[in-house]
């Protein structure tokens, strides 16, 4: 099999992955009970009642589409794969997969005197796939079996690697952080992505 079937089949099963993980962010949207509810302002009330719920399905979604754009665009450039790539990679995808049991426990806890554990597991989950990426990248890089053919890639490779390292080191401050301040970190963290999605798309349309 060549490289680049082997290629094709990796991301397609990647794309995969990510699908699955936002399905499973919706799971926990539920239409608010019926049996409180009995004039329009009820119904107003239980659709405030769920709004952390919304908040942290909007989050994380915004977070899982982002690793898939990363994800894609990485793998654009990767003409060939390696076992610790492979390896790499199932590391970043169980950090996906894993996203929407920390994204349930911030929509019911986040307003709450609980949050902290929510929190606290949200940011962990987002160094791990900072580790991930590390992993990923320095695996395409290794000198002794490159995974990519020009300088430019490589010069590319190692301007986010740097930006791995950064990120890791920023959400695990985060998540010790959450211990003492878990709303304020929770805030803090929704805007890092928000402006990762802004980027993002500025970055596409130069």
């Amino acid at each position: 099999m060549s490289t680049t079937n082997y290629n094709t089949r990796l991301e397609a099963f990647c794309d995969g992955v990510f699908a699955i993980a936002l399905t499973l962010l919706i799971i926990d949207i539920k239409l608010p009970s019926t049996e409180n509810i009995h004039t329009t302002n009820d119904l107003w009330l239980a659709l405030k009642n769920i709004a952390p719920v919304i908040f942290a399905f909007l989050l994380s979604f915004i977070v899982i589409f982002i690793s898939w754009v990363n994800h894609h665009a990485a793998l654009k450039f990767v003409h060939k794969t390696s076992p610790h790539f492979i390896y790499a990679n199932s590391l970043l995808l169980l950090s996906v997969v894993f996203i929407p049991f920390p994204t349930s426990l911030l929509g019911e806890f986040i307003l709450t005197d609980h949050a902290a554990p929510a929190v606290v597991l949200y940011c962990s989950v987002f160094g791990l796939q900072s580790i991930a990426w590390i992993l990923m990248t320095r695996a395409v890089l290794n000198p002794a079996n490159p995974l990519v053919t020009t300088e430019k890639v490589m010069q590319i490779g190692r301007t986010n690697l740097k930006r791995g390292y950064y990120a890791a080191t920023l959400y695990i401050v985060c998540a010790i952080a959450a211990f003492w301040f878990p709303l304020t970190i929770a805030i803090f963290v929704a805007f890092t992505w928000i402006i990762w999605l802004v980027v993002g798309i500025n970055l596409k349309e130069e």
